[in-house]
């Protein structure tokens, strides 16, 4: 990477004026990048959502090194919008800055209570503010904002473009706060089993529409319940597809040892293998938990 010094060999960082700039410079039909200038609203949105989910992804592989690089994309597509927004006459970057400046401000009283940067909340810590009462205060405002938008309903501005599984969790979430939920996870557990007999039933009766229909009422089904456990459904999945991936890749590489091929693996030896695979990635976790030693029937 190019590095500009100044005369007194510093590095000159670049700001944010310069990174407006340099999109300016893109975006120019006679000296701009041709595949620049050919962008436009709906063309970025699928990298918009591919570079969020690559610093998602850096986070939880706790790879920070690669994390500002990550959030550079990310920040990247902001300024792209503004662009945009600046091109058609209709906002620019200094008027998202300003937007978001002042949503933080009406939705933090606890921490700005005269809603300007330089208030301060005084004489009570930050760790004594009652955290239930904050976050009532911050979806109470927010309905406060959809009504200033003449939103018509509880689920208006959940973004469509979300991944399903994020969109369902938001959907259940807006429905609850007006009085449609259960009142505890036994209903929300209650309804996946519900809907997991009747996708069996459809299945059995070889209705593949209505188990496409009764399979996706089980997914959200599931995201209710992880609601209800104050669980994030998008992180839990992840998770899971994590830890799928690292123990296929073991039993990969327990075949390879012996040199044998998964393909031509029985089923039963697959799943024993599995069995091992995961009883070791477990019985190593909780060496590591107890700082190394220990026997495997521990």
């Amino acid at each position: 990477m190019n590095e500009l010094r100044s005369d007194d060999g510093e590095i000159k960082r670049h700001r944010l004026e310069d990174l407006l700039k340099l999109m300016a410079v893109l975006r120019d039909p006679q000296y701009g990048c041709p595949w620049d200038v050919q962008q436009h609203w709906d063309s970025i949105v699928p990298h918009t959502l591919e570079e969020a989910h690559e610093v998602a992804d850096a986070i939880e592989r706790r790879a920070f090194d690669e994390l500002p690089g990550e959030l550079a994309d990310l920040l990247f597509q902001v300024v792209y919008y503004a662009r945009f927004g600046e091109e058609e006459g209709r906002f620019d970057f200094h008027d998202i800055v300003h937007v978001l400046t002042a949503k933080m401000l009406a939705r933090h009283p606890h921490v700005f209570p005269e809603g300007t940067l330089e208030s301060r909340r005084e004489g009570v810590a930050a760790e004594d503010v009652a955290t239930d009462r904050v976050h009532a205060r911050w979806e109470t405002r927010k309905a406060e904002e959809r009504v200033e938008r003449a939103a018509r309903s509880a689920l208006d501005d959940v973004p469509l473009a979300l991944p399903a599984l994020s969109r369902a969790n938001k959907l259940a979430r807006r429905a609850s706060r007006v009085g449609f939920d259960w009142p505890d996870y036994r209903g929300a557990l209650a309804k996946v089993r519900e809907e997991l007999d009747e996708l069996e039933v459809e299945i059995d009766r070889g209705h593949h529409s209505r188990s496409r229909d009764e399979l996706g009422d089980l997914l959200f089904a599931v995201t209710n319940l992880a609601r209800h456990l104050d669980i994030d459904p998008e992180q839990a999945l992840r998770g899971t597809n994590s830890r799928f991936e690292r123990r296929f890749r073991g039993v990969e590489e327990a075949f390879a040892a012996n040199g044998n091929a998964l393909s031509s693996a029985s089923l039963d030896d697959l799943e024993a293998c599995w069995q091992r695979v995961k009883q070791r990635e477990r019985h190593e976790a909780g060496s590591a938990d107890r700082g190394g030693g220990g026997s495997p029937a521990e």
